[in-house]
């Protein structure tokens, strides 16, 4: 009987993932399954311009995996059963379970509100696609790129932050509001966060700095400082959130849900559970959780496929480097910021701007998508067989690769 991998997510961590994976394991002993709620992949690092109104490719996962002898079933994972082995699903056809020997969780994040009153009705996120064209509409609505009306924008992380440039440079008519809870750009060095407020300034986005928010209405903002601000469209920027099945499932995970894991991307409380991406809860090399990212999905994603082929194959174990090295990030379509990190997780003082850091940022967007696409693409030929019998307790994870 083959040994079934059951792959949960095909953002970029599931994709590359799973598509790793195929290339490495002979299908004579192995049959990967991947479960995705939608036929095709999201560009999620590009959905804040989708909502501004560019056009993003969306390439349908059969195609993308065609030639893998991948199965791709489009269906909506309603829970996880780790003792038992199997999964629960629910498609067009009524659903039903499906078992695993193996299982890689990369359901990812959604949008998360915090309970502020009003949020979850009135606001926008960027963080799925049905919600990013909702928002392009109601932009639409407002009168297209030449028309008035105001936005909102709640959130200074980079989310928020590329939201709120690319709004504004691509529908100057808009007002656009950037309300930020800290210092506009905290997480950055001093000069990509004078850099920024630059950016801002050009693109005429009014930025309210150490401000909260209590709540959401349909046409206003309510500031914890008793102002009001008016909002013809507010998109809620202020964090993500894992889905409740890995922890209803029984794996243990954080107090926000996302999955504990050892160096390899296991498991702490079920071994035959692999976690990558934002569902994971994984400790970087110098010590700390990386931060929910495409990076993070990539460096999680490489080190679970290490492990499970390890495992499998009986082979050693490589080390995956387990860092947060930059953020790139995009102020519209011609200008951007590129902000390295040193080992503690600080920015360096040194950053670049500019039209040369838009061209990476939309580098790294292109890469990330041919990847996905392409994800067995210059990995090693020769299909591993199966161990006669795998050691699922094996902890080998001696030599290091980046």
């Amino acid at each position: 009987m083959k040994h079934r991998i059951v792959v949960l997510g095909a953002g970029y961590a599931g994709a590359y993932a799973a598509g790793n994976l195929a290339r490495r394991l002979s299908p004579a002993d192995t049959e990967i399954t991947v479960v995705n709620a939608v036929p095709d992949f999201v560009q999620r690092l590009r959905l804040h311009q989708l909502a501004a109104g560019r056009d993003i490719e969306a390439p349908q996962l059969v195609d993308v995996f065609a030639g893998t002898g991948i199965q791709v079933r489009v269906a909506r994972v309603t829970a996880v059963d780790p003792e038992r082995r199997a999964v629960a699903i629910a498609d067009a056809a009524g659903g039903g379970e499906l078992g695993y020997d193996t299982l890689l969780y990369a359901l990812g994040s959604r949008g998360a509100s915090h309970s502020v009153p009003g949020a979850a009705e009135h606001a926008f996120d960027v963080a799925a696609r049905p919600s990013a064209l909702g928002l392009r509409e109601r932009l639409d609505g407002l009168g297209g790129r030449g028309g008035g009306g105001s936005v909102v924008v709640v959130g200074d992380g980079l989310t928020g932050i590329e939201t709120a440039t690319e709004i504004a440079e691509s529908r100057p008519g808009l007002s656009v509001t950037l309300i930020a809870r800290d210092e506009l750009g905290a997480r950055l060095s001093a000069g990509a966060r004078g850099h920024l407020r630059r950016a801002c300034d050009r693109l005429g986005i009014t930025v309210l700095e150490h401000t909260g928010v209590e709540a959401v209405e349909a046409a206003r903002v309510l500031c914890a400082d008793g102002s009001a601000l008016a909002s013809d469209a507010t998109v809620w920027t202020g964090g993500f959130a894992v889905g409740p099945v890995a922890a209803a499932g029984g794996l243990e995970v954080t107090g926000s849900g996302r999955i504990v894991v050892d160096r390899t991307m296991r498991s702490v409380s079920h071994p035959d559970v692999y976690a990558i991406g934002d569902s994971v809860h994984a400790v970087g090399d110098n010590g700390r959780p990386l931060p929910m990212s495409c990076g993070s999905a990539g460096f999680t994603g490489r080190q679970a496929v290490e492990a499970i082929v390890g495992r499998l194959t009986g082979r050693e174990i490589a080390n995956v480097k387990l860092v947060h090295r930059h953020n790139a990030v995009s102020l519209g379509r011609r200008d951007g910021l590129w902000q390295s990190f040193d080992g503690t997780g600080q920015p360096k003082p040194k950053y670049l701007g500019g039209r040369k850091a838009a061209r990476i940022k939309a580098a790294i967007e292109k890469g990330s998508l041919w990847g996905t696409s392409h994800p067995t693409f210059g990995l090693p030929q020769r299909k591993r067989r199966l161990a006669a019998a795998p050691d699922a307790s094996a902890e080998n994870s001696g030599r290091a690769a980046a």
